[in-house]
């Protein structure tokens, strides 16, 4: 007598082919940015190490004054003005990054994504790995660690628009809010183990903290090039259906006739479907993809809110630092609780997103509560330890959940756009665009804190209130569209309602 088969293969067996490959991809993309964030978290954990009060240390030897109170800092941010000094290491990363950015969707369309991203995560392990050894190597010039970050800004390019446009290329419109709020979680991760990695060595060897994420970055690099599928046809899976026809569009939810997302200039149409419906798409240009509905409002939103979320990501172990006196390790701990809420946040604006069809309805409510949360969180979150981790849990959702959302799945809606006609290649441009206008904010915010912070944390805390509201405006006239959308829905509804309750 044959045993039953095992509980085991009855789950392998109860996913498909298809299923497999789809999460596969998933948890590979996932792992590929999550490096991406890890490298660049160790230099907001390193600062307080660069520059700190030895005052309360053993001095190595007695040719320090007792007056000497940074013998034990990292020259050239041993100087007064050292937060300028650490804001220009930090821009000139996020500079780099954001001019990149523009460019990287271009060539992201015309190369092979498993060779772009291979080589990107391969460089930036090595610049992320050549900043640490600059501890090692003892070296004190500020060109040198300026210079390491704008090369490791421009290789970073290479991995948002391609990974989100890997996933586009396998999952269709479905619940992609749902799916892509837990697959970007991948960048609050990342920032949690940058930070809890960085933790380990920056009281000692601060060099470790970021030689480790690199090599770990390159690793997943030549994983990347052994195993990333960039299209689903590549292995015989089905490809997933974005907008395939006139009867989809009539029917479809999330982008009905006259939604938000909408457009029937047939100037657009002409730009971005002009070949024959068995031709090979063309690449879509720069100004056509601006000429998508939506794509200017949500790239300007972004810029403010990726302003916010990466202050935060920089300056938040300094200020923790400074204001609650907490070590550098425990600082640097304490600041992951904001990654954590980041990864709620994430997750509960896609999930909601889906279920209201309103994507931009839901990055407007969730900034209009960010705002007076970081105003709390900078007058009460310092009262005690309980206080400190509720409020860095609250303003990590709320700051890092439109972010997230804007990212990630209104990217990949707007890059498969009906007005596309089914051109998947527009998806790596559109969301170059859309990140590297947010880029800017990102590059604009720990300067910003670098500049007002020796003016008192309270000012930069405003600083950052006034752009989350900037950002909430810029979706005004997205979500009264979303709001006429939800009207024209509900009437029909009703109107569908009374025909089969009148008599014929």
């Amino acid at each position: 007598m044959r045993s039953s088969l095992a509980p085991g293969v009855w789950f392998l067996r109860a996913f498909s082919r298809d299923s497999w490959f789809r999460g596969f991809i998933l948890l590979l993309t996932f792992l590929i940015y999550t490096c991406y964030h890890m490298s660049r978290k160790p230099i907001s954990v390193v600062k307080s190490r660069l520059h700190q009060n030895c005052s309360e240390l053993e001095p190595v030897n007695n040719t320090h004054s007792p007056n000497d109170t940074t013998w034990c800092s990292w020259a050239p941010f041993d100087q007064d003005n050292y937060k300028e000094l650490l804001g220009a290491v930090d821009n000139a990363f996020l500079v780099a990054y954001a001019i990149g950015m523009f460019i990287s969707g271009i060539f992201g369309e015309r190369l092979p994504l498993r060779y772009y991203l291979s080589t990107g995560m391969l460089l930036s392990g090595l610049f992320t790995s050549l900043f640490g050894l600059g501890y090692f190597w003892n070296i004190h010039m500020l060109w040198y660690f300026v210079l390491i970050q704008i090369c490791n800004g421009l290789v970073q390019t290479t991995g948002w628009p391609s990974v989100v446009t890997c996933v586009g290329n396998w999952f269709g419109k479905g619940k992609r809010g749902l799916i892509m709020g837990v697959w970007n979680s991948h960048t609050s991760v990342g920032n949690i183990l940058g930070s809890l990695i960085a933790g380990i060595w920056v009281n000692d060897q601060w060099g470790l903290s970021f030689v480790v994420p690199g090599i770990i970055t390159g690793a997943v690099g030549v994983l990347t090039f052994l195993f990333l599928i960039e299209y689903p046809e590549d292995v015989d899976c089905t490809p997933p259906q974005h907008h395939g026809g006139p009867d989809e569009d009539q029917d479809n939810p999330e982008d009905p006739g006259n939604g938000p997302y909408s457009n029937r200039d047939s100037s657009l149409e002409a730009a971005t479907s002009s070949k024959e419906p068995c031709a090979e798409p063309a690449a879509i240009s720069f100004l056509g993809a601006l000429r998508i509905p939506g794509v200017i409002e949500f790239s300007l939103c972004l810029l403010f809110a990726k302003l916010v979320s990466y202050t935060f990501l920089y300056w938040l172990p300094l200020y923790i630092f400074n204001v609650a006196h907490f070590s550098a390790k425990e600082a640097g701990d304490l600041s992951t609780l904001f990654d954590v809420g980041g990864i709620i946040g994430g997750i509960m604006a896609g999930l909601i997103s889906d279920y209201t069809n309103g994507r931009a309805t839901t990055c407007c409510v969730m900034l209009i509560l960010a705002a007076p949360m970081m105003f709390l969180y900078n007058y009460i979150g310092q009262n005690g330890v309980i206080s400190s981790i509720v409020m860095l849990i609250i303003c990590g959702a709320l700051v890092n959940g439109p972010y997230s959302l804007i990212t990630t799945a209104v990217s990949a809606d707007l890059g498969t756009h009906q007005s596309l006609k089914g051109n998947a290649k527009a998806l790596s441009t559109v969301t170059a665009i859309i990140d590297g206008t947010g880029s800017v904010g990102a590059a604009l915010g720990p300067l910003l804190a670098g500049l007002i912070s020796p003016t008192g944390w309270n000012n930069v805390f405003y600083m950052l209130i006034s752009a989350d509201v900037l950002a909430c405006l810029l979706l005004c006239r997205l979500v009264y569209k979303e709001i006429l959308a939800w009207k024209a829905s509900l009437s029909r509804g009703r109107g569908s309602s009374l025909a089969l309750t009148c008599p014929r």
